[in-house]
C-alpha cells in the first residue's frame, strides 16, 4: 500500500503528450485571436439583418382651431378644435432593400474568408512551434548521446591512467572537452522548454511546460505533387485570395445599390381629420391621401456612385496582386523545400554513416596508441558537428514544408 501512495505523485508528474492532430484540435477550439475573429463574423451577420429592415411608417397628430378668447359671450375652447391622425411610408424602389441585404451577406463571406486566412497563419506558427519542439528534442536525445558515449571514452581514459598508458594532461584535456557536452546539453533542454512554452501559448494553456509534451515524426519526406499542382491547389484554397474576388464581387454590388439609393423615392401619406367647425354636418370627418415625389434637381449621391465605381477599379487591382502573390509565395516555398531536399539526401545516404565511422575508428586507434589525441577529439567533433547539421536540416525542412502549406492553404505535406 505504502509502494502505491509514493509512486502516485511519480504519475501525476507524468506529462501528457500531444500528436500534431490534437496539438491542432485543441488550438482551434481554444485560441482566444481565432474565438475574436469567430465574433467578428457574428458581427457581420447582425449587419445582414439591419441591412433587411423595411423602412418605418411615420404618424403624425395635429390639431387647429383651439379656441384661446371667448367668442360672442361665451367660452368654449375646444368647440371647434379639429383633429388630423395621419400615416405616411417611403417606399424604395430599384430594389434598395434587396441590394443592402446581398451587399451586407458579401460582406458576411469577406469575414468568413479572413477568418479562414487568420487561421492559416496562425496555424504556421503553431506548427513551426510544433515543429521547433519535435527539433529540440532530437537535439537533446543526441547530445545526451553523445555525452553518455563520451563518458565511456573518459572511463577508459582514467583506466588507461591508472595502467600508465596516457599521461595526465591527455586526461585533463579530454575532461576538459566534456564541458561543450554538457553545454549543448543544458542550451538544448532550453530550447525545448521555449518551444513548448510558445506552444502553450497559442493553445492558450495554463498547464506547466513539465507536464506538457509533443510527439510526433521528425524527418523528411520527398512531396507527391509537383509545383504545378500545388499552384492550382492555392488558386482555389488561399483564403486570402477568395477574399479579394469576394471583396471585387461586393464592390460591384455597392456600386449597384449606390446607384440604386440615388433613385426618386415617393412617400405615401393618408390621414383622418375631424372637423366640428364645418356647417355641413357629413363633412365633420374626412380622409385624405397624398403621393410626395422629391424633386432631384441635384443628385446628392452622385460622389458616392462614383466612389463605388472607384472602388470596383481597386479590388480588381488587389485581387490581382493577391493572385500574384500566391504564385510567388508558393513559388518560394517549393524552392526552400527542394533546396532543403537537396541538402538532406546526401547527409542520411551518406554523410552521418561516414561520421559514425570515423568516429568509431578514431576512437579504437587512440585507446590503442594508433591515434594522436587531437586526432580523436577532431572525429568526436566531426561527429558531432554531422548530427547536429542533419537534425537543423531536417527542422529546416518541416519548417519549409509549414510554409508551402501555408502557401498552398492547407497541409499538403504532414
Amino acid at each position: 500500500m505504502a509502494a502505491i501512495f509514493a509512486a502516485a505523485p511519480l504519475a501525476a508528474q507524468t506529462p501528457r503528450t500531444y500528436t500534431w492532430q490534437q496539438v491542432r484540435a485543441r488550438f482551434e477550439a481554444s485560441n482566444p485571436t481565432l474565438r475574436a475573429g469567430q465574433l467578428n463574423i457574428d458581427e457581420s451577420k447582425t449587419q445582414e439583418v439591419t441591412a433587411n429592415l423595411r423602412p418605418n411608417p411615420d404618424f403624425t397628430f395635429s390639431t387647429d382651431g383651439t379656441q384661446l378668447l371667448p367668442y360672442q359671450g361665451g367660452y368654449r375652447p375646444f368647440a371647434g378644435t379639429q383633429f388630423s391622425p395621419a400615416v405616411s411610408y417611403l417606399h424604395e424602389r430599384n430594389h434598395q432593400r434587396e441590394l443592402r441585404l446581398e451587399s451586407a451577406k458579401k460582406g458576411t463571406s469577406v469575414a468568413v474568408s479572413q477568418q479562414e486566412d487568420l487561421e492559416r497563419n496562425l496555424l504556421f506558427n503553431l506548427r513551426n512551434a510544433f515543429v521547433q519542439t519535435l527539433q529540440a528534442k532530437a537535439i537533446v536525445a543526441v547530445a545526451k548521446e553523445n555525452l553518455d558515449y563520451y563518458d565511456r571514452v573518459l572511463a577508459i581514459g582514467r583506466t588507461q591512467l591508472g595502467a600508465g598508458n596516457i599521461a595526465q594532461v591527455d586526461l585533463d584535456r579530454l575532461e576538459l572537452q566534456r564541458v561543450q557536452y554538457e553545454a549543448e546539453l543544458q542550451m538544448s533542454e532550453t530550447s525545448v522548454r521555449t518551444a513548448k512554452i510558445q506552444l502553450l501559448m497559442l493553445l492558450n494553456d495554463r498547464t506547466p511546460v513539465d507536464q506538457f509534451d509533443v510527439t510526433g515524426t521528425f524527418d523528411f519526406a520527398p512531396p507527391l505533387d509537383t509545383l504545378e499542382s500545388f499552384r492550382q491547389i492555392a488558386l482555389e484554397a488561399r483564403p486570402d485570395l477568395r477574399a479579394a474576388l469576394q471583396t471585387a464581387d461586393k464592390a460591384k454590388t455597392d456600386h449597384q445599390l449606390a446607384v440604386a439609393n440615388g433613385s426618386t423615392d415617393p412617400a405615401f401619406s393618408a390621414w383622418w381629420t375631424h372637423n366640428p367647425s364645418f356647417n355641413n354636418p357629413f363633412d365633420n370627418n374626412t380622409i385624405g391621401a397624398s403621393v410626395s415625389i422629391p424633386l432631384r434637381i441635384f443628385d446628392k449621391n452622385q460622389g458616392e456612385k462614383e466612389r463605388t465605381n472607384i472602388e470596383i477599379q481597386r479590388a480588381e487591382r488587389l485581387r490581382e496582386a493577391a493572385a500574384a502573390q500566391v504564385f510567388s509565395d508558393v513559388d518560394s516555398a517549393w524552392a526552400a523545400v527542394n533546396s532543403n531536399l537537396n541538402l538532406l539526401r546526401p547527409y542520411k545516404d551518406k554523410y552521418l554513416a561516414q561520421a559514425l565511422r570515423v568516429r568509431d575508428t578514431m576512437t579504437f586507434a587512440y585507446q590503442r596508441g594508433g591515434a594522436s589525441l587531437l586526432d580523436f577529439l577532431s572525429a568526436q567533433n566531426d561527429y558531432r558537428s554531422t548530427q547536429l547539421t542533419y537534425l537543423n536540416l531536417v527542422g529546416s525542412y518541416l519548417t519549409a514544408a509549414s510554409q508551402l502549406n501555408l502557401a498552398v492553404g492547407r497541409e499538403v505535406i504532414q
